[in-house]
């Protein structure tokens, strides 16, 4: 069943939202070559501590960690270690917090250094198609809608979109109805309605769309080995219209800062 929030609601869940996003942003100034994902796990750990929250990842269906740390042909879901990131890997970091009851929930993908082109196209391709699916969060559509907008995009440039995962509601649970599919068809699905308040994620692969799991239980790989990206908001609608409630200006602004 669909929960749908109040206005009260949708403010405490853009503070837990927010968190996220200040923790991301102060993780982009900790990305670079010889920093192991261990390392920016404690560092977030303890930055959302310190904010009065709790890690939303650490525990829940007993994942290890306070961050999915997904790097190259990781998806998702990988678990942080001590190898040390080297100059022209991409990260994937998916954090979550739970903060007055409400969970926040999205992920960026960062470049380690200088990344070859065919990445970073892949990257802003990733992260566009992203806001054309928030786009499409306009009351009277349907979840379709979005995923078809994310699915086009990606697959003009010839990119593989996952289809094993999706994204979903939020709330005081971090995983709600509906799902929020990358790929679809138009008209189909739940019908998007005030109050709605989901996690919208594409999963987009260099290469094929096809992925597998690791042994570890945990870790989404691709397939053929090729570099993945993630990108995720929070996105409620307020007025029939979409509203983001995370965002990425902490580590946008941190990116400049570091490239001066």
């Amino acid at each position: 069943m669909i929960k749908l929030k109040t206005i009260e609601e949708i403010e405490l869940m853009r503070q837990s939202a927010q968190l996220v996003s200040k923790t991301l942003g102060m993780l982009a100034t900790e990305i670079r070559p010889g920093v192991s994902t261990l390392y920016l796990d404690k560092l977030a750990e303890i930055f959302i501590r310190d904010h009065h929250a709790v890690p939303g990842f650490l525990g829940l269906y007993d994942f290890p960690n306070t961050l999915c740390m997904s790097v190259n042909e990781q998806v998702v879901h990988g678990i942080p270690n001590k190898k040390p990131l080297a100059e022209g890997d991409i990260v994937s970091i998916d954090c979550g917090v739970l903060q007055n009851g409400f969970y926040g929930d999205h992920a960026y993908t960062f470049a380690v250094g200088e990344i070859a082109p065919e990445i970073q196209q892949l990257l802003e391709v990733a992260k566009q198609s992203l806001y054309l699916g928030i786009e499409q969060m306009i009351a009277g559509n349907r979840i379709g809608d979005i995923s078809f907008a994310i699915q086009r995009h990606n697959e003009k440039y010839g990119y593989g979109v996952v289809r094993e995962l999706v994204g979903h509601g939020l709330g005081r649970k971090m995983h709600e109805s509906p799902e929020v599919p990358n790929f679809g068809k138009r008209g189909r699905g739940p019908v998007i309605k005030n109050g709605l308040v989901i996690a919208i994620e594409p999963m987009i692969n260099l290469g094929t769309k096809n992925v597998k799991q690791l042994s570890d239980g945990w870790t989404i790989v691709t397939a053929d080995g090729k570099p993945s990206a993630h990108f995720e908001h929070n996105v409620a609608v307020v007025n029939g219209k979409p509203e983001i409630l995370s965002t990425f200006d902490f580590i946008e602004e941190a990116l400049v800062k570091i490239n001066q």
